[in-house]
Order: C-alpha cells, then structure tokens, then sequence
C-alpha cells in the first residue's frame, strides 16, 4: 500500500489516553486542529488521488471507540444549546461510493443526540413530482428548522454524480433540450455554490462530507454483505454493477469537490477504511463547526428569574 493510502499514527493527537484530563477548550482545539487535516476549503487544485483512504496506527480499538464516544458526548452537549438558542441549523450532507459506511457513520455519530433536534433524509431516484421540478426542490423541503441539525444521506450532488456518469438519466428529466449544452455541469456547480451560499447567509451552515473508500475495501464489504444473511439486504447486482464505472466516479467526486467546496461550506474528505477512525473525524468536524458558531443558551431577564423564583418558592412552601 502506497504512502498516500496511509495516514501515520503521529497525526492522530485527537486518540490519546489523557483525554479525559483536557479541558473544554483544549478539546475543541484538538477536533478543529484534527478535522482540518480533511477539510478542503476553497484549494482549486484538489485532487482526489492524493487523498488517503486508510488509516493505520498503533491506537487500540477500544482506545478509538471511547474517543469516538467522547465525540458523541460532546456533540450532544452542543446540539442541545442549538435547540435552545434557536437562531442557526446545521445541515450535514454524505456522499460516497456505496458500501463506504454512510449509514453506520450516521448512526454511531449522531447517536448522542436528541432526536427532537435531528433529522435525516435519504434521497433515492427522483420521484414522477420530483421530475416535474428543478432538481433543488425534493432537497429544499428537507432542509433542517432553526436550532436543528439535517442530515442528508446522499443529497442534490447526486446531480452531478450518478447523473453525469450516466448522463442518459440526464435526457429522462423533462429538461429542455437546447438547456443541454456541455456548459450545464459547470452551470449545476454555480447553482450549488450560490444555493448554499444563499443558506449560509440565512443561518444554515453547510457541512459535506466524501467518505473516501478504497476499490479495494469495497470489495471486501460487498463479499462480506454476500456471505452475512443479515446483511443481504444491504445488497444489490445494481451495487457491483456500479463498480464498473468506477474511474468516471472518481472522476465526477473530484470535479464537484473541487467546484463546490467552500470556507463557508467546505467538503471534507474522509479516509473510509477504517470506520470507527472514520467517525472521528467525522464528528471532530461537526464539533469544530458547531464551536465557530459561538453557541449559548438564552439570557434570562431579571424578570423572569423573580418569576422562577416565586414558583420556586412556593413550590417549597406547599405542605
């Protein structure tokens, strides 16, 4: 395995044994110093090919999954002054290949939070209504309410994913035809741009994440949903089928990453190997984004402290 396929153990400062003896603030300084490793910002020279896909280090298991469960912890400390405050919402969007743990990452992060707060979309092949619109609509009316987090598995990229590896499934959405031109995947990118830029400014912050997966480590998971009965629902000829293509997704996953991502609404690109690491970096991302945001509890006014404090008080006065 190539050096770009591995990420050395010294890199991972996020899995210690002391971290329980950090501070709040040191912790959220080592998700941010973390997650930027991944994060691609506005770099107009992305490539893919120079993005690793595994992580291999000398961290036990059992040292990763606290780590992990301390990520959780902390992300449902945070989500609950989102809910509180009621002003910004999250919107987390996942792309990747099939196979590469979108599902597993979404339930294992996110599984501290109150479900009252969250929400989760899964988007498939469009719908006969959802034809009749533009490809924005289905999406827009699942974007997350003020003080919540939305969670897109899959999401209006696949637009200028399996629609332009497939680009007969382009010629079936009832699009004029002279619209059709070889401009329109640069146009969908500027579409996206400026619809999450306009998200951005209305206070939905914008977090996407490519779970980056070997060719290799697909194989493997295909042949083990083929060998595990409880698994086989997972799986499809459609899935293999769809390896065959592999090089034109590579292909179309770095054009729109490089083309869409952003200071404000950044990709981050996740080694995928390795789930449990993974989910790290996943949830130290989410973590550093829900901290810029400089989160509080609303201010009570010295008036309804007085108020609390009469009920207080006669609820201790009642007999």
């Amino acid at each position: 395995m190539s050096k770009k396929d591995k990420i050395k153990s010294n890199k991972l400062n996020l899995v210690s044994d002391n971290l329980k003896s950090l501070s709040k603030k040191e912790l959220l300084h080592r998700a941010k110093k973390f997650s930027e490793e991944y994060c691609v910002g506005d770099d107009k020279d992305f490539t893919l090919k120079d993005k690793p896909t595994s992580y291999f280090g000398n961290e036990s298991k059992s040292a990763i999954k606290e780590t992990l469960q301390m990520g959780v912890k902390a992300l449902a400390a945070m989500q609950d002054i989102l809910y509180a405050q009621d002003k910004w919402s999250v919107l987390i969007i996942f792309q990747a290949m099939d196979a590469a743990g979108k599902d597993g990452a979404i339930k294992h992060v996110m599984s501290g939070i109150n479900p009252q707060g969250c929400q989760v979309s899964s988007f498939k092949g469009p719908s006969s209504e959802e034809l009749d619109h533009d490809y924005l609509w289905r999406c827009q009316k699942h974007l997350p309410e003020r003080g919540r987090i939305g969670i897109f598995n899959r999401s209006y990229y696949e637009e200028v994913l399996v629609v332009r590896v497939h680009e007969q499934i382009l010629k079936g959405q009832k699009i004029p035809e002279k619209l059709i031109t070889e401009d329109i995947w640069d146009q969908r990118f500027q579409d996206i741009r400026n619809f999450e830029k306009y998200l951005n400014r209305n206070g939905t912050v914008v977090i996407k994440f490519f779970l980056n997966l070997s060719k290799e480590e697909q194989k493997k998971r295909f042949i083990e949903r083929v060998d595990n009965p409880d698994k086989n629902w997972k799986f499809s000829a459609a899935d293999a089928k769809e390896r065959g293509y592999w090089n034109d997704y590579m292909f179309a996953y770095e054009e729109l990453i490089k083309n869409t991502s952003t200071k404000k609404s950044p990709w981050y690109v996740i080694p995928a190997d390795n789930k449990y690491y993974a989910r790290i970096a996943i949830a130290s991302a989410i973590i550093h984004a829900l901290d810029e945001m400089d989160l509080e509890y609303p201010k009570v006014s010295a008036e309804k402290i007085a108020e609390l404090n009469a009920v207080k008080q006669a609820l201790l006065d009642e007999k």
